[in-house]
């Protein structure tokens, strides 16, 4: 197994994961339009998805590689989700003028892909 730092993040975003979406499907829905939703509901798809990916880092074997995977992921999950979290709610928090959150997005993403990217390089290292 990776470490426990990794099993821990993993549970512990998986659980934001879900309350978060749930809070966001049931109590801020009447706060947010057709478009604001889906942006939501994006972002907790990705925060849910790389929650469950994390988990499986976890369980890599304990190198720097796997170390960097999840460090990417969670990096990924805080500015792609998060951005996209604050993004659909910026009418609802008072926030339109933070014109940054935007360019952070596609950051998270890029975060995203390069964890995915040294997963593939954790297979092929480890024959």
């Amino acid at each position: 197994m990776q470490n426990r730092t990794t099993l821990a993040l993993a549970f512990a975003f998986g659980f934001f994961a879900v309350a978060i979406g749930a809070f966001g499907a049931h109590g801020l829905k009447p706060f947010m339009d057709a478009y604001q939703q889906s942006i939501f509901e994006t972002a907790s798809r990705y925060h849910f998805y790389h929650s469950i990916a994390l988990l499986a880092v976890a369980f890599l074997p304990n190198n720097s590689i796997a170390k960097y995977i999840s460090v990417c992921f969670v990096t990924g999950i805080i500015l792609f989700s998060g951005s996209l979290y604050l993004l659909s709610l910026k009418t609802f928090l008072h926030i339109e003028h933070w014109k940054f959150l935007g360019p952070i997005t596609p950051l998270g993403g890029l975060f995203f892909l390069a964890g995915w990217l040294l997963g593939l390089v954790q297979v092929f290292k480890n024959k």
